[in-house]
């Protein structure tokens, strides 16, 4: 397949474009937003070569979003987190390869909901024990968040459920999962390189086209986050995750 934009559909040129507005929105703080890319890319381009598509496009709004979110950022819980996402990564690369697309989208999915209901019911009971003490929410969260970026980039709502669990503030929230995607996305270049043969030069120019949007979606995103209250944006986040998620079935 050739990876230009004009060799594309005009609907589906359409739907690239929002899902490059979509991808810098949800690094810019609109949790979930970007979940919406991953679909659009894998009905356009197939299920595996999206991800690869889809990785550069989300590392170029990583660093948007760093830049501008960074000294909000809570590092303690990347040090938790990291070597249990880099044991997902490398299971994700040997059994991403035998998961069919539409097997593995509903397992995340599936993974993603039942987070989101340990969420809820921790905030029900107002004890905030069992995420913030127990010590197996981090091996837990860490390989399957490390999972589902290697095989789907979409680990987002599940490491927003982690992050939401700690307590973080908004722009903490949004800094410290900035500096995750940033380290966890440069990361897997190599993998998708090297092991999958899903990163080339083709499909990085053809990802240097969308840099406009994503700039673009990025500046929106910000400009939205400033007016979401603090108590509003976590009931925010919630809601988009979760829908986000449910979307993954179909």
């Amino acid at each position: 397949m050739e990876y230009y934009l004009l060799a594309l559909s005009n609907s589906q040129i359409i739907l690239i474009i929002l899902s490059g507005l979509l991808i810098g929105m949800s690094k810019s703080g609109l949790s979930g937003a970007g979940m919406v890319a991953i679909p659009i890319f894998a009905l356009t381009f197939g299920g595996k070569a999206s991800t690869g598509l889809l990785l550069p496009l989300l590392v170029f709004a990583d660093v948007y979003s760093v830049v501008h979110y960074h000294r909000h950022a809570n590092i303690q819980y990347l040090y938790k987190l990291l070597p249990w996402v880099l044991g997902g990564l490398f299971i994700g690369i040997y059994i991403g390869n035998s998961i069919p697309d539409i097997l593995f989208k509903k397992i995340i999915a599936i993974g993603v909901i039942f987070s989101i209901i340990l969420l809820v019911f921790n905030q029900i009971i107002k004890s905030g024990n069992f995420f913030k003490n127990n010590k197996l929410i981090a091996p837990l969260f860490g390989l399957s968040g490390g999972f589902t970026t290697m095989v789907g980039n979409a680990a987002g709502p599940i490491m927003s459920v982690y992050f939401l669990s700690k307590g973080l503030l908004k722009n903490s929230f949004i800094g410290t999962k900035a500096w995750f995607f940033l380290l966890l996305n440069l990361l897997k270049i190599p993998l998708h390189i090297f092991f999958w043969g899903t990163i080339t030069l083709e499909t990085f120019f053809f990802d240097l086209q969308l840099l406009p949007t994503i700039l673009l979606g990025v500046f929106i995103g910000i400009k939205v986050v400033r007016v979401i209250p603090e108590s509003a944006y976590r009931i925010f986040v919630i809601i988009v995750t979760l829908i986000s998620s449910i979307l993954l079935f179909f």
